[in-house]
């Protein structure tokens, strides 16, 4: 099985780059970009992830959107959510899509131990069953 590969979005470039220099070390290939539009550019260019870090609170698409827009165009990407906002409870249609409250991180995380865990676990559920690498 090759390494993770992960999205994340976010629009704080200072979120993206401790998030990216930790799961980098983890041994993840890790891609970011600041918002849901970027995202959608960049699976419309044919990359493929395992794994999406998204932020909720985005200017254009928010995350809720952004989600449903990359899930339509990548049905087998997984998703973890990393918000500030205290108050945010998963949309039913979300919910629909396989997260649940164990999907969701809280910002700031004091230990990103438990996300790069959670990208493995969801990385490797997802490849069982599927071609080989």
């Amino acid at each position: 099985m090759g390494r993770p590969r992960v999205l994340i979005v976010d629009d704080d470039q200072r979120v993206r780059e401790n998030l990216a220099a930790y799961l980098e070390d983890e041994g993840m290939q890790v891609r970011d970009v600041a918002s849901g539009e970027e995202a959608v550019a960049l699976l419309s260019s044919g990359q493929s992830f395992d794994v999406c870090v998204m932020d909720m609170r985005l200017a254009g698409m928010d995350g809720n959107d952004s989600i449903r827009a990359v899930h339509a165009m990548a049905p087998g990407l997984e998703f973890l959510i990393h918000t500030g906002s205290a108050a945010y409870s998963l949309p039913g249609d979300v919910k629909a899509l396989g997260l649940d409250r164990g999907r969701v991180f809280f910002k700031p995380l004091q230990d990103m131990g438990p996300l790069a865990q959670a990208i493995r676990d969801l990385t490797s559920r997802a490849r069982q069953g599927g071609p080989i690498d």
